[in-house]
């Protein structure tokens, strides 16, 4: 049931089993120091161009774009953009009917050209916010579903983040802390060293001489969300740029969620609190601490951690490699089993490795969400069956759990639990440690079950699995490239049964933390 590669998420996001596949934003880093942020792209040194974690980014530098902060000016961007998508169509169909086309995919939309997708790209990359957000969700799919020429200019969405002018970044921080703003300040450095959908981060010391980072807001991005994705919504489906099967109204409407959560930076560090205040495994983790005093719903400012990027880890040890990657599977189950609330964004820069303290930092908080422990108990017997390679058990607690209706074909019934084993396989009997150099064997024998999957299946997958499935897919992903020996099914059957020796209760977190998370989240489950 966990996505043991990028690929493998991609092709999970279409069937009955995992969620939409969310963009796992390809972090930039070029220094030892990152905040505490879903950063992307180091900025300060603007010319340079940004390497990956998981490998070189596509040429490029940052650059500084005024964000469009108003409903209108947002709305002439994208009529702009179908206009042009409307034109590059007009004329693909007359090259078409010259005979003189040389379409990436056969029998495709006329919408469906390189210099489109170009057009989007751009667009998004100028708009950020949910424009941006929902482009980096789409980058994600699977080679089998985009052809490579578009995978290639996706492949962009996740490294293109401009900084708004520093005029725009001084507006946003008067509005949230006054006009005196800079006064709360020793230094505060106006060139951000990273940039990402929502904000962007500035590097600042404080008059007792703690260093900070700063993570402002761009204008306009929160109220723009609602707005932003019915405008992409009509867009994806004129251009037909999505691929047959993915339920767009229920991605745009997990999207819309997640995306004011993560534009609330007083949720964000509420939650930042929440992390603080309970026992994480192993004591190897650490959070930064909020400095609530300089926290308003558009800024968060919180301690400057150090640490290298997980993707550096690579070139490490062996046994760094696998020590890294088996305390962040046992961190997931943790959250997930005993904490009951989990920071589901996989970007790799949300953890760092400090070689020199052996210790592991936690960062960006802002797409935290809780668990009902109904949801949870469902889960961790799918979870179960997977790793036994329980084919009845992994129908029962599939249907309990809302992954299928019950009225399936026998053929996606098949594929369904054929898929659910498989990625099971990991959690097995019969193996001490899971060599993750393995996992891409798992994406194969996915892939064929696909077709099938898109063809009959009956319902989206439930809300919940949206965001814990971006997390789990990030974590294989992560180990993948690691190339790390995990002991998978230990840890997952340690923290099942520990689950459920507390009655399959969850922990309570400190009285005000985080006011009423279930209810804020408003999770559901499949009835038992």
């Amino acid at each position: 049931m966990l996505p043991t590669s990028i690929r493998a998420a991609g092709l999970l996001h279409r069937s009955s089993l995992a969620s939409a596949s969310p963009a796992i934003r390809a972090t930039v880093t070029g220094a030892r120091s990152f905040h505490a942020c879903s950063c992307r792209l180091r900025a300060a040194d603007p010319p340079s161009a940004p390497t990956s974690p998981s490998g070189p980014a596509a040429p490029g530098t940052m650059q500084s774009s005024a964000v469009p902060s108003t409903k209108i000016g947002r709305f002439v961007q994208y009529g702009g953009l179908a206009v042009k998508l409307g034109a590059g169509a007009i004329g693909e169909s007359l090259s078409r009917m010259a005979g003189t086309s040389k379409p990436v995919i056969e029998g495709a939309s006329p919408f469906l050209t390189p210099e489109n997708v170009q057009r989007i790209v751009t667009t998004l990359t100028q708009m950020r916010g949910a424009a941006l957000k929902l482009g980096q969700m789409i980058s994600i799919q699977d080679s089998g579903v985009f052809p490579k020429e578009i995978e290639e200019v996706l492949v962009r969405v996740q490294n293109g983040a401009n900084y708004m002018p520093r005029r725009q970044m001084k507006q946003v921080m008067a509005n949230e802390l006054g006009r005196d703003w800079q006064s709360k300040f020793k230094h505060f450095d106006p060139v951000p060293f990273a940039a990402a959908s929502i904000g962007q981060v500035h590097r600042a010391t404080l008059h007792d001489g703690t260093t900070v980072a700063v993570k402002v807001q761009y204008p306009g991005v929160a109220d723009s969300i609602e707005s932003d994705l019915a405008h992409l919504r009509s867009i994806a489906i004129l251009s037909g740029f999505l691929p047959k099967g993915l339920y767009l109204d229920n991605s745009v409407a997990v999207a819309k969620r997640e995306l004011l959560w993560e534009t609330d930076y007083m949720r964000e560090a509420a939650w930042l609190a929440a992390f603080r205040a309970v026992d994480l495994p192993g004591d190897v983790f650490d959070v930064p601490r909020p400095i609530m005093d300089l926290c308003t719903p558009r800024v968060l400012t919180m301690e400057f951690v150090n640490g290298v990027p997980l993707g550096k880890v690579a070139d490490m040890s062996q046994e760094t490699r696998d020590w890294v990657a088996a305390h962040l599977m046992r961190l997931t189950l943790h959250e997930l089993f005993t904490l009951g609330f989990m920071q589901t964004d996989p970007n790799w820069s949300n953890f760092l490795y400090d070689p020199h303290a052996h210790r592991l930092r936690l960062l960006d908080f802002g797409s935290t969400r809780a668990f009902g422990a109904t949801f949870l108990q469902h889960y961790a017997n799918v979870l179960e069956a997977a790793a036994n390679q329980d084919a009845a058990g992994v129908m029962h607690w599939s249907e309990k759990l809302g992954f299928l209706t019950g009225y399936e074909a026998p053929a996606m019934r098949d594929a369904h639990v054929a898929a659910v084993l498989t990625l099971g396989e990991p959690f097995a009997a019969g193996q001490e440690m899971y060599d993750f150099t393995h996992a891409r064997d798992v994406t194969h024998k996915i892939r064929d079950l696909i077709p099938t999957m898109l063809e009959h299946r009956l319902s989206p997958p439930p809300d919940e699995t949206y965001s814990l499935h971006r997390k789990v897919s990030g974590l294989f992903l992560l180990c993948t490239r690691l190339q790390a020996r995990v002991p998978c099914r230990q840890l997952l059957l340690e923290a099942i049964e520990e689950f459920r020796a507390r009655g399959e209760t969850l922990i309570q977190l400190p009285e005000g933390v985080v006011p009423s998370p279930l209810e804020e989240v408003g999770v559901t489950c499949a009835s038992a």
